[in-house]
């Protein structure tokens, strides 16, 4: 069945679409959730309450663009909504943007899983900021709309993310096998 058929089956409310869909999309908004979450668990809640927006407003979707990426924007905005609910999300408003930090990516090797669960540790403000940029491709407008923050602070933020994955990257380098999840 095509996708055009099983978008416009879930929009009748057919669980069975539903389930398709799920099954196809799980996985990938699954990675993305890991990114906005401090641990599966969480990851778990974000990717459920997700697909229920998603099969909520699918009669939404235009079928410009993808529908993969029509999702992962409903799941991002859901985690974001989450946060803003809780009250966990309190950014730092610094009108001082620091220099940018740079990684030298080929110098280090690490895995995928070491430098998510870096990603995973930092704080939420932080976090946030950096996968929306960072692994997004939001702009600095998009983050600062998405988060309610000035441009500023999203590049301050940013920028400060940077520099905690630097330090505990080179810290990992100089003290080999604490952390590493090879």
């Amino acid at each position: 069945m095509s996708l055009e058929k099983l978008i416009q089956r879930c929009a009748n409310k057919d669980r069975k679409a539903q389930e398709e869909v799920y099954r196809l999309f799980a996985g990938k908004l699954f990675a993305l959730c890991l990114k906005y979450s401090r641990n599966k668990t969480e990851a778990e809640d974000n990717l459920q309450d997700g697909f229920i927006q998603i099969f909520d407003k699918v009669k939404q979707f235009k079928h410009k663009g993808s529908f993969e990426g029509w999702m992962k924007r409903i799941v991002i905005n859901t985690a974001l909504q989450k946060y803003r609910e809780k009250n966990v999300l309190n950014l730092v408003n610094d009108n001082a943007i620091e220099d940018e930090v740079v990684v030298e990516v080929e110098e280090v090797e690490i895995s995928l899983d070491y430098l998510l669960n870096l990603i995973q540790e930092l704080p939420n403000q932080y976090r946030l900021v950096f996968n929306l940029y960072v692994l997004d491709g939001y702009s600095h407008k998009e983050v600062a709309k998405a988060l309610n923050i000035s441009e500023g602070t999203s590049k301050s933020n940013l920028s400060r993310a940077r520099g905690i994955l630097k330090n505990k990257i080179e810290w990992n380098q100089q003290e080999p096998g604490q952390y590493k999840a090879y």
